[in-house]
């Protein structure tokens, strides 16, 4: 953090330090005059960093559930049909395919192999699903199927983080970051911006996914456990009792007001917030994460069990919680990354999330909830239809591939039971309707009431976007 963030953010320290003055500042007096003239404003800023802001238009969506399906896919199994790739299965690829391409792992030149799983259409709609998603195929009209998206890596951590922040460089504010900064949180009680892990272990891009980067850290995601406490020490230990604790946080908290009122440093108003917000977690944290009184109806529906840790708990865990005002709430879930035994684990991983993810679809409807509340699945990039190991192996898989893959989107505004772009005949590169990552994170916001051209924030002179400074566009073929 620097002083820069305390001149264009409003929030000025009243007196400045010699010490934080000569470590933090590189824009001269003009802080100090500043400083001056907006006087106590840092109290007032540090009162409720996270308090709800208004938007700058109309919003279609009041909060964001995204499925991140990390470890990647294979669209080619799941979304994007491809019969000739099927009729090519064993050959290789065209020359002119593969003029100028890079893969992660695989010689570009291995043979073609063709889906292995059949596809049908679905509802009114006809939106086509793999018959290894037999329950999202009960909500495909309610479904954005995206088959046309690209991204710029094809490695897991950058194109985790490119998916997640904007850019394949650390230290970016996350989608999640960006949104809590542009639009605040309608929780006094619980994280505006949650962060769960699942599968087999956490994403490869780590808490970079879910961090705040640039922006005060009191935007950044807070990732709460899927079993047993939500957060750890969430219980007082022994001797501390209720008073006690308040009586102590209040202490803790009056001097740091006393600093940040002299400092104006950001980040002790995100600390504050953080010691107020844990108090209050106490009590609420542990209702939002109780399953226990959630029907049997429901518990079934989402094929969730009480105190078991699952994909299915998660996601029920998210409508609770953007049912309680959570702004952001993300679900890692890193078991996708077939480059062997596609087969059998991509069986594995459709079981273990194809039923939650379609009940999160229809829970969020049947309670009102998806008209507002948008939906997002799927992954950092797609499959090679090239072959990973011997075709002719129950162990072959597919490498990463950035040129196409595929995303779902539903509920907060999104137009339901659509099929947007196309790839070309092996499912290689997108032929109509691109839409880059950036194109998606353009028209989260949107549908949030916030222009991703204006949603910026002074960082090193300059006026930094989630959307960076590449063109981006709002993906209107998919508004409703």
């Amino acid at each position: 953090m620097n002083c820069q963030n305390h001149l264009y953010q409003g929030v000025p320290p009243r007196e400045l330090a010699r010490r934080w003055f000569l470590k933090e500042c590189g824009v001269g007096l003009g802080a100090v005059a500043l400083s001056q003239l907006l006087g106590s404003s840092v109290a007032r800023a540090a009162a409720d960093p996270l308090a709800a802001k208004q938007a700058h238009a109309a919003a279609k969506a009041k909060n964001v559930i995204l499925l991140f399906m990390a470890g990647a896919p294979s669209h080619l199994e799941l979304f994007d049909n491809k019969p000739q790739l099927a009729k090519f299965d064993g050959t290789l690829p065209p020359a002119e395919l593969l003029a100028g391409y890079r893969a992660a792992f695989i010689n570009p030149n291995s043979t073609l192999m063709g889906p292995k799983f059949k596809f049908a259409r679905h509802g009114q709609s006809g939106n086509e699903l793999s018959e290894l998603l037999p329950q999202l195929a009960t909500v495909a009209d309610d479904l954005a199927i995206v088959k046309s998206m690209s991204t710029d890596a094809f490695n897991h951590a950058p194109a985790q983080i490119l998916m997640s922040t904007g850019s394949q460089q650390f230290g970016k504010p996350s989608i999640g970051s960006w949104t809590l900064y542009g639009l605040g949180s309608e929780s006094q009680n619980l994280p505006g911006f949650v962060v769960f892990s699942t599968g087999s272990k956490g994403p490869s891009g780590g808490s970079a996914n879910w961090g705040s980067g640039y922006l005060p850290t009191v935007h950044q995601g807070v990732q709460l456990r899927t079993s047993g406490d939500p957060v750890l020490y969430l219980s007082n230990p022994r001797g501390v009792d209720a008073r006690l604790q308040r009586d102590s946080l209040d202490a803790i908290n009056e001097l740091n007001r006393q600093h940040l009122d002299q400092i104006g440093d950001p980040e002790i108003a995100t600390r504050i917030n953080s010691f107020e917000m844990a108090y209050r977690m106490q009590a609420s944290a542990p209702e939002a994460m109780d399953l226990a009184d959630e029907p049997e109806h429901i518990l079934k529906m989402y094929g969730a069990e009480p105190g078991k840790p699952s994909f299915a708990n998660t996601c029920l865990l998210a409508r609770r919680l953007v049912e309680r005002g959570v702004r952001f709430v993300e679900i890692f879930h890193e078991a996708w990354d077939q480059h062997g035994y596609l087969v059998p684990d991509l069986k594995r991983n459709c079981e273990a999330t194809d039923r939650p993810s379609a009940a999160l679809i229809r829970d969020l409807k049947q309670r009102g909830l998806l008209d507002e509340t948008l939906v997002i699945w799927g992954g950092e990039f797609g499959r090679t239809p090239m072959v990973q190991g011997n075709p002719r192996d129950d162990g072959a898989g597919r490498d990463h591939h950035p040129n196409a893959f595929t995303m779902l989107l539903a509920g907060g505004g999104i137009k339901p039971g659509v099929t947007l772009g196309e790839s070309d005949d092996f499912g290689f590169n997108v032929t109509k309707d691109k839409v880059h990552v950036r194109d998606l994170h353009a028209t989260i916001l949107h549908q949030l009431g916030l222009d991703h051209s204006r949603l910026t924030y002074k960082f090193q002179g300059l006026e930094q976007k989630l959307t960076g400074v590449e063109p981006a566009r709002v993906v209107s073929e998919i508004i409703a």
